[in-house]
């Protein structure tokens, strides 16, 4: 790739997505989701703007699109409320900021970005980063904005099963995420996500914790995740793959094979990532049937898919 050259790549999630539950007027409209979300990031890059504004603007295209398990989206949780989580690095100097239980931002991506460029803090959570999204004037929603009536009957169902779920009723892992690299060869990462279905109320996941579901650092890669984030966390994901590019010399795409395909699946842990390296180059591993995801480059490549 030429040094100038840039690129992005984005998830929806993944999960056990069944093919016979996909009527082509769902897929359409999920492909139509991805689509808008990596031309939003896509055409920034492209003027110019940094990989930091690039991500932020696709994971923002995601959580307006209710489709997607994030903002608008977002799943319900054991008490019928929702706890969104999200998270954003640059790669160039590696700031980070993150919220985790927040409830009442329409995009909590941009209230990450909030905390990484406006506090000495990394992570915000709960009533703290509620009152902090109000304080910055950032755009603030009623319950009622996230209400989405699908998603109601994942909760009911799950609650009268006694279960919680990834994404209930097509065991789909509802996270959202992005990685970028600009023409100035800097890197970023952004993830956003409502969680598990029916989850424990102050349950975190993976998603708004720095190294495990979300990295970026311009000497390795960038990555966000998507997936059962307990195993994740266990595993910490997104910084195991930099540090085996770093300290073992691997490759993108060997480092995400060994992490995705053979250590997170000797623990159970079922899910994917999206990933860019400093050369420009992207990966898009996922050990379960489907992942939502696409990616855009400055040399034309494109793609959008949703099964292997």
């Amino acid at each position: 790739m030429n040094p100038n050259d840039f690129a992005i790549a984005i998830h929806g999630g993944a999960g056990t997505i069944a093919p016979e539950t996909m009527t082509t007027q769902k897929y359409d409209a999920y492909m139509a989701g991805l689509k808008e979300a990596i031309d939003a990031g896509f055409g920034l890059l492209q003027q110019g703007a940094s990989s930091l504004d690039a991500v932020e603007a696709a994971v923002r295209m995601l959580e307006d699109c209710p489709l997607f398990n994030a903002g608008k989206g977002a799943v319900f949780n054991h008490a019928g409320q929702h706890e969104m989580d999200a998270a954003i690095m640059y790669g160039k100097d590696k700031t980070a900021g993150a919220v985790c239980g927040i409830g009442n931002a329409r995009n909590p991506v941009q209230v990450a970005r909030a905390v990484m460029e406006r506090t000495e803090h990394v992570l915000l959570s709960g009533a703290g980063a509620n009152a902090f999204a109000i304080a910055q004037n950032l755009p603030i929603e009623n319950p009622a904005y996230f209400f989405n009536q699908y998603r109601y009957e994942q909760w009911q169902e799950a609650v009268f099963e006694g279960k919680v779920q990834l994404d209930h009723s097509e065991k789909k892992m509802g996270t959202v995420g992005a990685v970028a690299k600009d023409k100035f060869g800097n890197l970023a990462a952004a993830t956003s996500t409502g969680g598990m279905t029916n989850k424990q109320f102050g349950r975190v996941g993976d998603s708004p914790l720095i190294g495990v579901g979300t990295w970026a650092d311009d000497n390795t890669c960038a990555i966000s995740c998507t997936g059962h984030g307990e195993l994740f966390m266990r595993s910490v994901v997104a910084y195991d793959i930099a540090c085996l590019i770093e300290y073992k010399g691997l490759s993108l795409q060997a480092a995400c094979d060994l992490v995705v395909m053979d250590k997170l699946v000797k623990i159970g842990g079922e899910g994917g990532l999206v990933a860019i390296d400093k050369l420009g180059n992207i990966e898009l591993p996922f050990n379960s049937s489907g992942m939502y995801r696409g990616y855009k480059k400055s040399d034309g490549g494109e793609k959008m898919a949703i099964y292997k």
